[in-house]
């Protein structure tokens, strides 16, 4: 069910895996997307089972309708409905913030003294638009100051390639996004890129390791194409 997780200083952060749930075929497991072609009933178990493993109430569970952007909302457990963002952010204990992908980067970070988390779905156009600086910039205005930032695992700059007119405009953002792929065409290194917005804005950073393209335990839109969706998470311990 965890890939990686992690519990101190009153912050629980994670990243699930494939495994566990009760979805079937290209979405076994443990898929958490509605939005994907999977059984509703299924996918709501999963995600029921992925709060209960932190004796967390589903309805505890902040989605977002992501969209690609750097539009950021507050998280008080109280939605009806995901916002259409990419990155949310709480100072409210016992709510689990989900940023939902399948090769692009999800991002935790938290403040444990002044109990502020966030959470980044930070895919290639949210990276180029600063989603990650979106999450940053409303955490300190809730409090926020020495923030501590997890970059899940997400499709390598190895795996990833595009255009070279894009990698350049990519690159024109953040330089340290230009990279090749394992055939020395033109790719985007977007963890990378992730990672150098990252470093001047937090005050501790882990990149955790693994390519999902790479990895059979992760889902990978660019490997499978018809696929599910895992999660990077993180709340504040009540």
């Amino acid at each position: 069910m965890w890939a990686w997780q992690q519990r101190a200083n009153g912050i629980r952060c994670g990243v699930t895996d494939r495994v566990g749930g009760v979805s079937v075929g290209d979405f076994g497991s443990l898929n958490l997307g509605l939005h994907v072609g999977d059984d509703a009933d299924a996918v709501l178990e999963n995600r029921r089972r992925v709060a209960a493993s932190w004796d967390v109430p589903p309805q505890r569970l902040a989605l977002m309708d992501q969209c690609h952007g750097a539009e950021v909302a507050i998280a008080d457990g109280r939605a009806t409905q995901a916002p259409a963002v990419d990155g949310l952010v709480s100072t409210t204990p016992g709510v689990m913030l989900v940023a939902m992908v399948a090769d692009c980067v999800p991002v935790m970070l938290a403040d444990p003294a002044a109990r502020v988390v966030g959470v980044a779905h930070a895919g290639r156009p949210g990276m180029m638009k600063g989603v990650v600086t979106e999450v940053i910039s409303l955490m300190r205005s809730e409090g926020a100051r020495e923030i501590q930032a997890w970059v899940g695992p997400s499709v390598c700059g190895r795996c990833y390639e595009v255009p070279a007119e894009l990698r350049d405009e990519a690159a024109a953002i953040t330089p340290e996004a230009a990279t090749v792929t394992w055939a020395g065409t033109p790719a985007i290194d977007v963890p990378a890129a992730v990672v150098a917005q990252l470093a001047g804005a937090v005050s501790e950073l882990t990149w955790l390791p693994g390519c999902t393209r790479e990895r059979a335990d992760l889902f990978s839109h660019r490997r499978d194409g018809r696929t599910g969706r895992f999660a990077g998470v993180v709340m504040i311990e009540e």
